[in-house]
Formats: structure tokens, C-alpha cells, sequence
């Protein structure tokens, strides 16, 4: 799930008909006037119909006879795509269903990081504690850097799922990161949030230690505090880690100590 490359104006014209389309400007349901389009946006109708084509595929836009181009139900759309999901946190507007996915977005993280900390905890390796560390130490030299603090802690995201060792927990970064991006931006731009380096800092000690229950707990307080952040700045309601009445053993046969392979 490569990020859709924002570069040309081939990519400028995808992100701006995106844009328009997650922003209302383009209702669901709404017959595209590609001539129009193609006047507003200063291009040719041939890389209008490629960057449509870029939509289509992600489930945005469709085509058919006699009705012409059209923006599918956002039920269509494939929400779970990096593009889709950065292109609506990038909007300028805040919508109903903007704070609706952030707190899906929320409650997905409390599902996957704590079962992902506990295979990390098992799995890791020297490179995976040496990358967890560069991005805990960043957090704790970035000072008042909103842009510093939002890029340390994706890092030190990525570099746990990476620790999973596991492909398709690995490209969950792209769904993850997305919305955590959006939340960094909102509370590091805030001087009320809660110094983040104590909570990843007990995350990485138990994945350092090879304790899985001990990781996941320490994952399931650090988005707790990510959820009060939030909340006090008045970001989102309610999006702090959902009990989930105990913990998934994904990957996990027992908590014994010691490297289970990998």
C-alpha cells in the first residue's frame, strides 16, 4: 500500500479532485463535468482521465455509460488506504466523519499495537532496540518542535511494528500512521499535553526485557495518555484504548522469557 506519489502535476490533480471529492465539494452521487473540471484545474482531459483513473482504483470515482463519471458512496470508498486516509486528515475542513474516523482510527490502534508490542517483545532484535531508542531519544531533544516531536513518534511506531517481524502487521504502518499523524499534530501544537518519553520509554524497557504482558500494558497507558491528550484539548471525544476484556495472544503460546526465533 504505497503512498500515491504527490509529485507533478499529475499528482497535484489527483490530490486536488481527492481533496474535493473527501471535502463535499464533489457530493456522493454527483455527475463529474470533466470539461469544467479540466478548465479549473488547468490541465489536459487526458491526465484529468488518469488522475479520475487514480480515484477509481482507490473506489472513490467510477464511470458508466450514459451517466458519465460519478463519485461512488463513501461506503465504496477504501478507507483503509494511505492515501485516502492522509488526504482527508489533510483536508482544511473538520467533518463529522473526520472525528468519526478518527475515533475508528483510535480504536483500531487499541486492537493492534497492544497484540503487536507482545510478538515485538518476543521477536526483537539489537537493530529493533537500537531503532526504538533513536526514536525515544529524538522525542526527548525536540524540545517545543511540533514537527520533530510528530516525526520521532511515528518512527518509534514504525520501528515497533517492524520489531513484529511480521509482513502484514508491518503494513498496518500505513493505516497507523496516518491518523496518528493528524492526532501529533493537534496535541504536540499544544503546550497542555502530556510529556510523551515516560510512556514509550516503559514501552520499549518491556519489549527491551522480553515481556509480553508487560509490554502490552505499557502500550495500552501510553494510548490511554495519547486518548487524555486528545481529550484535553478538546481534539475528540472518548478515543483512549478500549477494553477489550483481555488481551489477544496473537503469535503468542506462553510469556516465558527468552527469543522465540527471528
Amino acid at each position: 500500500m504505497t503512498p500515491y506519489a504527490r509529485r507533478g502535476v499529475h499528482g497535484q490533480t489527483v490530490e486536488a479532485l481527492a481533496r474535493r471529492v473527501l471535502s463535499g465539494d464533489l457530493p456522493e452521487g454527483s455527475t463529474l463535468d470533466l470539461v469544467a473540471l479540466q478548465s479549473e484545474l488547468d490541465v489536459s482531459l487526458t491526465a484529468l482521465r488518469e488522475s479520475l483513473k487514480v480515484l477509481a482504483a482507490k473506489g472513490m470515482v467510477d464511470a458508466r455509460q450514459k451517466r458519465g463519471t460519478f463519485v461512488r458512496s463513501r461506503s465504496d470508498w477504501n478507507l483503509l488506504d494511505a492515501d485516502v486516509l492522509r488526504w482527508q486528515f489533510e483536508s482544511d475542513r473538520t467533518t463529522d466523519a473526520d472525528s468519526a474516523l478518527l475515533r475508528n482510527l483510535a480504536e483500531v490502534r487499541g486492537i493492534i499495537e497492544p497484540a503487536a508490542v507482545r510478538l515485538a517483545a518476543e521477536r526483537r532484535t539489537e537493530a529493533d532496540l537500537a531503532a526504538l531508542d533513536a526514536a525515544v531519544d529524538a522525542m526527548g531533544q525536540g524540545g517545543s518542535d511540533a514537527a520533530h516531536a510528530v516525526e520521532a513518534d511515528l518512527a518509534f511506531h514504525r520501528a515497533l511494528l517492524a520489531a513484529t517481524h511480521n509482513e502484514l502487521l508491518e503494513r498496518m504502518e500505513m493505516v497507523i500512521e496516518s491518523g496518528l499523524a493528524y492526532r501529533d499534530r493537534i496535541v504536540h501544537s499544544s503546550p497542555h499535553s502530556e510529556d510523551p518519553v515516560p510512556a514509550h520509554r516503559a514501552v520499549l524497557d518491556a519489549v527491551r526485557d522480553r515481556d509480553p504482558r508487560a509490554a502490552e500494558a505499557a502500550m495500552r497507558a501510553l494510548l490511554d495518555q495519547a486518548g487524555r491528550d486528545l481529550d484535553r484539548i478538546g481534539g475528540s471525544p472518548d478515543i483512549s484504548s478500549p477494553d477489550l476484556g483481555g488481551s489477544p495472544d496473537i503469535g503468542s503460546h506462553n510469556d516465558t522469557e527468552g527469543p522465540t526465533g527471528q
